[in-house]
């Protein structure tokens, strides 16, 4: 039996349960398909948290909330670019708002150890407005 190399980590579980949230919400048709997906993804996180006996802090509690509010905005934003209102929306700053949801997995990766992403400039010198006061 071959064992798994490549498992979600515990950022990534959480990113998806964040993304997931957004797909329950927002694409209404599909509500029961996502709330299965939820659950599964919960267990699955609960069962990295039992490994961690308690090492979340207030500071990844910050980072659950940064990334679960980039993950809003870059919906929000690629939401209205696909439905042709390009006012105040640009695929730059979603790229921009990336970065920063990037470094907000990562945060939340190191009360776990394991892989981080190191792509996080994705333009978000250009958006000092979005900068975050980690």
């Amino acid at each position: 039996m071959n064992n798994r190399k490549y498992l979600p980590t515990l950022s990534e579980l959480i990113d998806r349960l964040s993304i997931a949230q957004l797909k329950e919400v927002f694409i209404s048709e599909h509500k029961q398909e996502y709330s299965d997906e939820i659950k599964d993804i919960v267990n699955d996180i609960q069962i990295l948290l039992d490994e961690t006996k308690g090492n979340i802090d207030a500071k990844t509690i910050r980072a659950i909330i940064v990334l679960s509010q980039m993950n809003l905005h870059i919906w929000h934003n690629e939401s209205n670019y696909r439905n042709g209102i390009k006012d105040g929306n640009n695929l730059e700053l979603t790229h921009g708002l990336n970065g920063i949801r990037n470094t907000a997995k990562n945060k939340i990766q190191e009360i776990m150890g394991g892989r981080k992403d190191y792509k996080i400039d994705c333009l978000a010198a250009d958006f000092k407005d979005w900068e975050i006061s980690w």
